[in-house]
């Protein structure tokens, strides 16, 4: 799998807890008390793992934002 772009998702767990976890995989990156450090947490290990994107999804479970952690390959990169 070494030089796939990863994809983690930040997540709420039932017990209130926020969690980065790379997709598919059956164990979190980390879990934390808060949203916006799951979310550093995930670019982190992300970007360690040679790039990527962090998929943070909203409490009600639905995606708020998608972004590239370099050098991952952006799918609408910017024109110009």
């Amino acid at each position: 799998m070494a030089g796939r772009p990863k994809t983690a998702h930040v997540t709420q767990r039932p017990d209130g807890a926020w969690q980065a976890k790379y997709e598919g995989a059956a164990r979190a990156i980390a879990v934390t008390s808060t949203q916006a450090e799951a979310d550093q947490r995930a670019a982190a290990a992300v970007r360690n793992a040679g790039g990527g994107e962090v998929v943070r999804h909203r409490r009600d479970g639905s995606i708020g934002d998608k972004r590239t952690i370099k050098p991952g390959n952006d799918p609408f990169p910017p024109k110009g």
